[in-house]
């Protein structure tokens, strides 16, 4: 098997070329426009980091949600393929804001990064989003791989998925050929039959379906054993400090993103067809792959308020195994890598 070496934590640290597109600055908001009073006196430049997954943020960000409620401030967002693309742009002092999945968030607070970050938001807990996909006949369940070549991106909330069914099945990782690979290289490895399987998330792995592909695990049937992942918001921590009128207004156009795709689903999977360039019905079928949390919800202690940093200390544990962090930090450090505040405010004002 191959293993995430902890030697690539000092790469992490370089400054990354962020990926695609920047938008956001270059756009005035609307201060009429915003669903509660704008704050027109933060004149602060934000660089968000976002995926193009079927949750709140790409909402907040095709709808300029944020940038109406702060309009005087320069909205900066920057897309990336992963989380560990993510992970980077902090280690180089890029992002303020970004999403990544739990595994690699549990990186960030581990060594050898020791990033300053903090978890802010949970964007959504993976269900059937993320799944095993593998060719028609190849195999019924996870042991029928083994010799076989299995794609995921290293380091992701898939990859932990995919490394827990191994060990849940009782099979040893090395009986796999796992190999790393970004989302955008999966499809084409796939076609040409480069790869027997993949753990993957949409829209890849509903390209993989349309190509013959057939789901026998997802990421709900690991959190149903006792292992859940999340999409999560992280950001740094001097920046939470400095400005707590950003990070309210952040995380009430987040909790107003997950309320509307509770309550007017249409709309938002219009945004979210945008954003993650899928067409309105695939990216309302790709809402049923997750769990949306209100920020009441999220406040609670099952979540910020308290298990979510028990959850990202078992993932370091886990993680530990694979080679993929050098070593777990205190437990204190993964609670004290939480803060339930944003989204409290966000509570607070629903």
């Amino acid at each position: 098997m191959k293993k995430l070496s902890p030697l690539l934590g000092a790469a992490l640290l370089a400054p990354l070329a962020l990926a695609g597109c920047v938008g956001g600055g270059d756009t005035e908001g609307d201060a009429s426009a915003c669903p509660w009073e704008a704050d027109e006196s933060v004149d602060t430049t934000v660089r968000i980091g976002y995926q193009k997954i079927p949750n709140g943020d790409v909402v907040v960000k095709d709808q300029g949600i944020l940038e109406d409620c702060l309009p005087n401030a320069t909205i900066e967002w920057s897309n990336f393929a992963s989380g560990g693309d993510v992970i980077q742009a902090f280690g180089g002092d890029s992002l303020d804001i970004g999403l990544v999945g739990s595994s690699p968030a549990t990186r960030a607070l581990s060594e050898p990064l020791n990033l300053p970050v903090q978890v802010v938001w949970i964007h959504d807990v993976i269900g059937a989003a993320e799944s095993l996909v593998v060719r028609d006949g190849a195999a019924t369940d996870i042991a029928g791989l083994k010799g076989k070549t299995i794609a995921t991106p290293f380091g992701s909330t898939a990859h932990f998925s995919l490394l827990q069914a191994i060990a849940d099945a009782g099979e040893d990782p090395a009986d796999y050929n796992l190999v790393n690979s970004e989302p955008e290289q999966i499809a084409p490895a796939w076609s040409r039959g480069d790869i027997d399987a993949a753990w993957i998330w949409d829209p890849t792995l509903s390209e993989l379906k349309a190509d013959g592909g057939e789901v026998i695990l997802t990421s709900e049937d690991t959190a149903a054993a006792g292992k859940p992942t999340f999409d999560l918001a992280i950001a740094d921590r001097d920046f939470v400090a400095d400005n707590e009128a950003v990070m309210d207004a952040w995380a009430r156009a987040q909790d107003y993103a997950v309320q509307q795709i509770t309550d007017d689903p249409d709309k938002a999977a219009e945004s979210i067809a945008v954003e993650v360039g899928i067409s309105t019905d695939e990216a309302k079928a790709q809402l049923a792959g997750y769990v949306y949390l209100r920020a009441s919800e999220q406040v609670g202690p099952d979540y910020l308020g308290g298990k979510l940093g028990t959850d990202l200390f078992s993932t370091a544990q886990f993680l530990l195994t694979q080679d993929s962090i050098a070593a777990v930090a205190d437990e204190s450090v993964y609670a004290d890598g939480v803060n339930a505040a944003p989204a409290q405010a966000a509570a607070d004002a629903e």
